[in-house]
Order: C-alpha cells, then structure tokens, then sequence
C-alpha cells in the first residue's frame, strides 16, 4: 500500500514529450508572428494604395463649362478680312470674359468680375484660339464653346470642396459655388477624360499641367542608361566569373562593385555634377546626362545579377562544351551565356527600374528645371517622371495634390510592367 501511495518518478520519455510540447507551441507561435507579419505589411500596403489611388484618380477628370462667346471682329481687335497670323494673336480672352458678363449680367463690381473669371482656367483662350484656327467660319457669329474650367471650380464640381464650409477655408469662393451651381442645373457643366494630364507638359496651372515632357525625358534617359549599362555590365560579369584570373586585383575589383551597390544615389548625381557637366560640359538637364549618371548606379545591380546568373549555370554544360572541343570564348557564348540569359535579363530589367524612380542624382544634375517643350532628343532639356512628382508635391495648389497622386500611380504601373515584362522573359527562356 506503501508503494502505491508514492508518485510516480518521471520518466526520460516524459521529459522528451514535454520539451517537444514547448518546441512545436514555439514553433507555431513563430509562424503566427510571421503570418501577423506578413499581414502588417499588406495592411500598409493596401493603405498607401488606396490613399494613392483615392487621391490621384479625381486628376483624370476634368470638368469644362458651355460659354456663350459672340466673336465679334470689333470684340477681337481683327479686320474684316483677318489673315491666319491675326486670327493667331486676336483677344480671344476678351471675348470669353464678354461672354461670361453676359450670361451673369448682374455682375458689376470688379471684385466680383475677377471672381467671374476664375471659373474659367487661364488656358480658355488658347483652346478658343485653336477652333477658331479650325473652322475661321465662326468669325462674326456667336457661337457655344466648352471651356475648360480652373482646378478651383473644377474641384467643386467634382465634389472635393463642401459648400457648407466657411468661406475663408477654401479658394471657391459663395458667389462662385453659386454660378457653378447654376451652371451646372442649366447643365453647362460637363466631366470628361483628362487627355491634358497625358498631352501637355508642365504648367503653372494645375488644370494645363501635364507629364507628357516627363514620359518622353524618362524614356530618352532609360534608353541611354541600357544602351550604357547593359553591355558593360554583362561583358565584366562574364569576364569576372569566367576569364578574370583569381588574385588580390580581382577581389577588390568585386568588393569595389558591391560596395557601389550600397552608394547612395545621390552621390552618383554629385559625380555626374562634377565630372560630366562641370569638366565635360555636357548639356545641362538634359536625358544623355541623366542616363550617363543612372547607368553608373545600373552598373553594379547589373554586374552582380548577371554573375550570380552564370554562375547558376550546370558545370556539365561547360565541361560538355570544352569536351567536344570548343575554345573558352566558343563555350561562353554559345552555351553558358543562353542559359544564364534568364537571370540576366530579370536582374538588368530590375536595375532598369530602379533607375526609372530614382530622382535624387538627377536633381542634382538639374533635371529639376520648369521644362514645357517636349524634347526631341537626348541633348535637349527634359525631366523625368519622379522629378516631376517632386515638383507639384511641393506645390500648394490642391490640384497639384491629385496630379501628384496621378503621376504616382503612372509611374508605378511603368515599374509594374517592367517587373511583369522581365517574368515574361525569364519564363520564355527558360521554355527554350
């Protein structure tokens, strides 16, 4: 009875039962803390894409108003037999603001006409101008023209500014929520697509703005960046990991090129300010300077990439290459380099998008100046898209905001296709 009554010792297979308890409970708490992870990430994620998008998608819509213009050749300052060149520089904004005065005639003070007038964006002339330059017909008959309307009345229209807030808190003042709101029961307001944000270069004007001069920079300067950093990059990865013999020259040549990989880019801007602009006298802000310096910061990603995909390559094929009788360079062109080309491609494609984002070298070269005219050319001043992007976020107007939002959502959907195009090719090589 004695015996009965005393614990049981535990045994050696107990205690290996418990600590497996405890390793497999701190096992699946891991993997909980990875999934938690994994979920923080996406939930931040998913909230700086929807701020991007909630903002940025207002910027593809523009609202344009229906004015009554009389175009009266004593209203325009033109003779009764204008030539093109007078049709050119007639006032056409005269006639706008007449019309406008005409469809508000109880309008009278001039505060209340400057009012009036910033319904209509500063650009109402111009496009005036180009129908008028379309169709010299309208000279002498009153016609209705849609307008473009101010980023100001264009964000009311589109529901960003509550009438119900205090007057002094937004730029839309009572008396222009009013005749937009009478404009828009007549039904002289219109939404359509902003081809503008995609046709036109910079602008002072949030409603004239656009990034057609940024897309062409940023193409003219990528061209440039391939065109430099592909070749070299490849032919020293190929050298390094196939020709380059193995001494103390070669390994600082490698940590040198991992060490650039890690140089802030901002640094390759400073060179490329010193060097290719100040003692070179390369064109300033100008896409042959920006793809010179974002190539120099390609290089590195570009050598190790394609490194770490020769060297994926299976021995065999080397040895089967040499076996028959095939020189080095023979071996290396014919069979390693088509295998490798898969990793090659993706890691110069993913440098070749990290360039396209990057804004701090090119500031630094100048590529942050005011440029509307499209360049038509490497040589002639541009920008390029992220540069833009800094641009208007620095600017005040609340129609630079959504334009800035706008940009971002471009240029990431260019990353997206470049990442999905460099899949693509990988998938498509290795098939073959």
């Amino acid at each position: 009875m004695n015996n009965m009554s005393k614990p049981r010792s535990a045994t050696p297979t107990d205690a290996i039962r418990a600590s497996l308890k405890k390793r497999y409970a701190r096992e699946r708490r891991f993997q909980w803390y990875g999934r938690l992870a994994v979920l923080t990430g996406f939930v931040f994620l998913f909230i700086l894409l929807a701020d991007i998008v909630s903002k940025g998608t207002p910027a593809f819509t523009q609202h344009y108003i229906k004015v009554s213009v009389d175009l009266d050749p004593a209203t325009l300052g033109l003779p009764a037999e204008p030539s093109r060149e007078q049709l050119y520089s007639a006032d056409y904004l005269g006639a706008i603001k007449a019309g406008l005065r005409a469809m508000f005639p109880d309008v009278s003070g001039r505060k209340e006409k400057q009012q009036l007038y910033r319904l209509l964006s500063m650009g109402a002339e111009y496009n005036l101008r180009d129908k008028v330059l379309d169709d010299p017909r309208l000279i002498g008959h009153s016609s209705e023209f849609w307008l473009r309307a101010h980023a100001e009345a264009g964000s009311y229209l589109k529901g960003q500014i509550p009438a119900g807030s205090p007057e002094a808190d937004r730029k839309v003042k009572d008396l222009q929520i009013a005749w937009l709101d009478q404009l828009r029961a007549e039904g002289r307001t219109e939404s359509r697509f902003n081809t503008t944000f995609f046709t036109q270069g910079d602008s002072r004007e949030p409603e004239m703005a656009g990034i057609r001069v940024a897309l062409y920079g940023s193409f003219f300067t990528l061209v440039v960046t391939f065109l430099i950093a592909f070749p070299i990059g490849v032919s020293a990865a190929v050298y390094l990991e196939e020709f380059a013999p193995r001494n103390r020259l070669t390994d600082l040549i490698e940590i040198n090129i991992n060490n650039l990989a890690a140089v802030p880019s901002i640094v390759f801007g400073l060179l490329g300010l010193a060097v290719f602009i100040n003692f070179f006298e390369l064109p300033r802000s100008a896409p042959l300077v920006g793809g010179i310096v974002l190539s120099l910061m390609t290089l590195p990603t570009i050598i190790i990439t394609s490194r770490a995909a020769i060297q994926a390559v299976s021995p065999s094929i080397r040895q089967a290459a040499l076996g028959v009788g095939a020189s080095k360079l023979q071996t290396v062109v014919h069979h390693v380099l088509p295998v490798a080309m898969p990793g090659i491609l993706t890691g110069s494609i993913i440098g070749m998008a990290q360039a396209l984002g990057e804004s701090a070298p090119l500031l630094m070269i100048g590529m942050v100046a005011f440029i509307m005219e499209v360049p038509g050319g490497v040589t002639d001043p541009a920008t390029v898209l992220p540069v833009q992007i800094f641009l208007w976020a620095d600017s005040p107007e609340r129609g630079f905001t959504e334009k800035t939002s706008a940009a971002i959502m471009v240029l990431m959907g260019f990353l997206i296709l470049m990442n999905a195009f460099a899949i693509f090719l990988r998938r498509r090589f290795e098939r073959k």
